[in-house]
Parts: structure tokens; C-alpha cells; sequence
């Protein structure tokens, strides 16, 4: 269970909000999974709803969080190429923090559960392949991955 925290990075919650009333993450592979380092997730399994979103590109949020274990945030890869692909830090991962990846939240609940993330294929998927060939691709190259069943938004009232 990961509680998002919009006082921490307003777009990145925001984002992920809108992402999980989508269900984009709904049958997503954990496809970048390094030890002592964090589990990468977040390109759709059908290449069409990956399209739609991931080049759908979202502003930075300040950094008002490090990045410590437990700690969600989005991946990017310069100034404002932050889209749908986030990750959980294994670790104390602070020195990301002056790079700009902002946590907009943190596992509140089955930590034990994301420390049994398969990290068998570390970074050998394609990213690429994935975008154009899906959870087929993923299946049949790398079938041990794990990944997110259903996400779900639960409110503090606990309704969804």
C-alpha cells in the first residue's frame, strides 16, 4: 500500500492519481529491478494505452522529500520527462534527491512484499520492446516478473 503525499510533489501525486483511474498500472511488469537500489515499473503491457501516455510528459516538482526506502517517485530523465514509469527506493537512495526525482509518496505497507520483487532480469528488458510488444513480449522473454495485479485509489475514509 503506498500513501501519496500531495504536499511533497503536487503534479507527481496528481499524476499518479490520474494514472491509477485510468488503470494504466493495472497487469504492469516491475521490469527494472536493481538489489540495494529501487523497482522500476510503469510502461503498459497493451502498447495502445502506452501511447497514449507514454510520451505525455509532466512539469518537475521540487524535490521536498529525499529519496529513502520505501520512497515512491517517477522516474525522469532531464528537466520535465517525467510520464508514467515510477519506482520504489530499496534503499537510501538521498543522492538522487540534487537530480530532481521527487517522491510524491512511500509504501506504507508491504514493504516485506516489495523486497521479494524478482531482480532476476536486473535492467535486460527493453524498454522499447516493451512499448511496442507489450506484456507479450515481457511473457515470453522474461516470464518471472512480477507485477501490479490491480491498483486501486482508497481514500482516508477507506472507501475506493
Amino acid at each position: 500500500m503506498i500513501e501519496v503525499v500531495p504536499d511533497w510533489a503536487p503534479l507527481g501525486a496528481e499524476r499518479f492519481h490520474e494514472l491509477i483511474e485510468e488503470g494504466f498500472y493495472d497487469e504492469c511488469r516491475f521490469f527494472r529491478v536493481i538489489d540495494g537500489f529501487m523497482a522500476q515499473i510503469g510502461i503498459n503491457g497493451d502498447p495502445e494505452v502506452h501511447a497514449k501516455w507514454g510520451n505525455n510528459n509532466f512539469s518537475d516538482d521540487p524535490v521536498k522529500e529525499s529519496n529513502k526506502r520505501g520512497y515512491v517517485t517517477f522516474a525522469t530523465s532531464g528537466p520535465n520527462s517525467r510520464s508514467t514509469q515510477f519506482f520504489i527506493n530499496f534503499g537510501d537512495n538521498s543522492r538522487l534527491d540534487a537530480t530532481g526525482f521527487s517522491p510524491f509518496g512511500r509504501v506504507v505497507s508491504g514493504m516485506d512484499v516489495v523486497d521479494q520483487i524478482t531482480s532476476e532480469y536486473g535492467e535486460r528488458p527493453g524498454q522499447r520492446d516493451i512499448e511496442t510488444e507489450g506484456n507479450a513480449y515481457l511473457a515470453r522473454e522474461f516470464p518471472n516478473l512480477d507485477f501490479i495485479k490491480k491498483a486501486s485509489i482508497i481514500t482516508e475514509d477507506g472507501s475506493q
